[in-house]
């Protein structure tokens, strides 16, 4: 009998959602997963899980012991890597989830900084725009942009991210540059997304406010609907990191400004359990401090 065991088994059971996929992520067979547990609520004398065909539900007193072992296991790592010695390399895997447009703007030069600065970690990225499943598909880290909901995950601030309104100067000299956003219903937009209804948001004399916008193309990836504005197609709306080269060198020209809400945030995403890895926290530190100026 092993408490510290059955307290780390409990909890990737409950982050995972199941014994199946626990016993996948620990390398261990499902039946010893459950048969582990089993004596765990035994030897406490209480149901932490209720068990169904279909579905696993933690129990009040589950989720209570739940919050207690992360806490207990998270000291426990602590005092292990102190007399490991705290200023030791980091050293490990991170799995790490990133927005596709993001990666490609800044991921591509970073990680290999940050590789070259910690030799013994190494990084599995997957880059997808859809909002993954931190803790069900495994990650260690996910970077995430906009306002994230309330969960049990741990957020850091790494940057803001600017987005603006945008078109190339062959489209506005042909259909007239707008001056206030209700100008738009009568300009192509070309919005990021593919829902019905597309809404951009305006900041006028410090409130915000939403305008459907409509357009001939609609898209869910920020390069192409960058390189159709820069075609000439329509007025779009973007980070600016997605942008930032073809402002510079005109191919697109900025409209809105004053008008233009605040920045979004770019947030390093991890599980309670992952608060005290020492690669993570030196992946999160490293990006706080390349993006300090903002993306």
């Amino acid at each position: 009998m092993n408490p510290f065991e059955d307290m780390r088994l409990f909890c990737q059971v409950m982050e995972s959602g199941s014994f199946t996929a626990a016993a996948e992520q620990l390398g261990l067979s499902k039946q010893f997963v459950s048969r582990r547990l089993i004596q765990l609520e035994e030897r406490l004398g209480v149901r932490l899980l209720n068990r169904s065909t279909r579905r696993l539900d933690v129990t009040p007193l589950g989720q209570s012991y739940y919050e207690s072992a992360l806490r207990l296991l998270s000291e426990v790592e602590q005092v292990e890597q102190g007399i490991a010695g705290q200023n030791s390399e980091p050293r490990g895997t991170i799995r790490l989830s990133a927005p596709l447009s993001f990666a490609m703007a800044h991921l591509g030069c970073l990680l290999p900084q940050f590789l070259q600065l910690h030799p013994q970690v190494s990084v599995e990225v997957d880059l997808s725009d859809r909002p993954v499943d931190l803790i069900g598909e495994g990650y260690d880290l996910v970077l995430r942009i906009g306002t994230l909901e309330d969960s049990t995950l741990i957020a850091r601030h790494i940057a803001s991210v600017q987005r603006v309104y945008c078109a190339s100067p062959d489209y506005l000299a042909r259909r007239g540059t707008p001056l206030k956003p209700e100008d738009l219903a009568q300009h192509d937009c070309l919005p990021y997304g593919h829902g019905r209804q597309v809404q951009w948001r305006f900041q006028t004399r410090g409130k915000l406010h939403a305008l459907n916008v409509s357009g001939r193309m609609r898209v869910n990836n920020g390069e192409l609907l960058r390189d159709t504005a820069i075609a000439g197609l329509g007025v779009t709306y973007l980070p600016t990191f997605i942008v930032a080269d073809a402002l510079k060198d005109g191919r697109l020209v900025t409209v809105l400004d004053t008008f233009a809400p605040q920045a979004l945030t770019l947030s390093a995403v991890y599980p309670q359990h992952r608060q005290s890895s020492r690669p993570v926290q030196a992946l999160v530190a490293f990006l706080r401090e390349r993006l300090a100026g903002g993306c």
